[in-house]
């Protein structure tokens, strides 16, 4: 027996467009804002002078955290894509509530054995974003209502550092007792938005019918359905690598990067640009709710990338040659980094999946890709750290963002190409829309 619908619930029934998804983009938007900020406020603290393993003590500390991340991937493709609607919000919590006991215990334990709650702080993180994404997909509202969680993590990026920095200056708190004093400070509001977005009914027909109807999927139902992709999706996840290593680089590191640039002492510089470069990526990618057409949308996604792609590279040459500042080097180049980024974990594979009307649910496939990014991620991190140690921060980070442009856009060229081909190919072979039942 089904349990009586919430007012909340009966009035978002009854209410379309404007009023729904202001109340699911603002909820969606303030819950990943709480999350981020269990995961990603130590980033301001430098930890100076400390050195663990003949590496700095910061270093360990992300790549620990990464690694529970990156594992937390790979676990999510067969959690997410199976998870029923019913236990998102119970499993969102229990991942948040263990994430937040690791700060705890990484405080009081002594250091270097504390860099064990790193691991166990992003091992349960690592799954919630497919979590509160799967409230969001497939509804003709995807573009608005992904756009806006995704931009989250890039404001609540700057957000989260910019309260650290000010617990750590301003309250005194060490850089060891922070994060769990900025988690604590983030879990009360955390909770309230997680109870209202749990408010919100399921896709409708409507829905369904322009973006094909989500469903967990089975291991056999997966394996299926890389099969029948494979191609263009080595080349999506080869992309989302470069893109998921330069953005947790430029994000873990942004601390350095900036004191590099000689803004050290402005914790509100984090906000400052991240905002920007948020609200920019939020309009653009937004706006393409309007195109109804599926294959289409795919298509302007594809391009959006790439634009991002080639708009790194030029923004860090103009940089180098001193035609533009640090900040509007740092915005320019995160706008680039986030039209492809964002997309990712948003609305790419929604259109996708859209597109070729195959029933199956967009968590496989973020998790499919994030659990070879954040691989690419550590690989980046030790190679830094060991193999390119005489390099500052700013320096691989430059050296970075022109590798990213150019083999980014190379693959994600060849992506669009094989796309409209097997679009073409499948709809010569069938003129009927194809849709696979799972």
């Amino acid at each position: 027996m089904s349990l009586p619908k919430s007012k909340i619930t009966l009035w978002l029934e009854r209410t379309h467009g404007l009023g729904f998804s202001l109340y699911v983009s603002i909820t969606a938007f303030c819950l990943y804002t709480c999350i981020f900020a269990l995961r990603k406020t130590f980033g301001v603290a430098t930890y100076e002078n400390l050195a663990v393993w003949g590496a700095d003590f910061k270093v360990w500390m992300v790549i620990f955290q990464v690694i529970g991340y990156m594992l937390s991937k790979f676990i999510g493709i067969k959690v997410v894509s199976e998870l029923g609607a019913h236990a998102r919000a119970k499993g969102i919590l229990l991942m948040v509530s263990i994430a937040t006991l690791s700060w705890l215990f990484f405080a009081i334990t002594p250091t270097p054995y504390n860099l064990i709650f790193l691991f166990f702080n992003g091992l349960p993180l690592g799954m919630v974003w497919g979590m509160v994404f799967g409230y969001l997909e497939g509804r003709k509202l995807t573009e608005v209502l992904g756009a806006s969680l995704s931009v989250s993590f890039i404001f609540s990026a700057g957000f989260a550092k910019t309260i650290g920095g000010f617990l750590i200056r301003d309250w005194g708190t060490s850089e060891f007792w922070m994060p769990f004093v900025a988690a604590c400070l983030f879990f009360l509001p955390l909770v309230l938005f997680l109870w209202l977005l749990d408010k919100i009914p399921p896709p409708t027909v409507e829905d369904e019918a322009l973006r094909t109807k989500r469903s967990p999927m089975t291991g056999k139902e997966r394996m299926a359905y890389t099969l029948t992709f494979a191609p263009g999706l080595i080349l999506l996840i080869l992309t989302y690598m470069l893109l998921t290593a330069f953005r947790d680089f430029r994000d873990n590191f942004s601390a350095e990067i900036w004191q590099s640039l000689g803004y050290g002492d402005k914790p509100g510089i984090f906000t400052f640009t991240e905002s920007i470069v948020a609200i920019t990526v939020l309009i653009v990618i937004g706006s393409l709710m309007v195109i109804r057409d599926n294959f289409k949308a795919m298509v302007i996604n594809h391009l959006i990338v790439f634009l991002g792609m080639i708009t790194v590279g030029i923004s860090t040459l103009a940089f180098e040659r001193e035609l533009i500042g640090a900040p509007t080097w740092m915005i320019l180049v995160g706008m680039g980094l986030y039209f492809g980024y964002i997309q990712f974990n948003s609305i790419f594979f929604d259109r996708l999946i859209a597109t070729f009307r195959y029933v199956s649910t967009v968590g496989f496939l973020i998790y499919l890709a994030d659990s070879f990014g954040y691989l690419g991620s550590v690989g980046v991190l030790l190679f830094k750290e060991f193999g390119k140690a005489e390099l500052s921060w700013l320096e691989f980070f430059i050296s970075a963002g022109y590798i990213l442009s150019i083999a980014g856009s190379l693959l994600i060229a060849l992506s669009l190409v094989y796309f409209v081909l097997k679009f073409r190919a499948w709809t010569v072979h069938d003129p009927t829309p194809y849709q696979h039942q799972a």
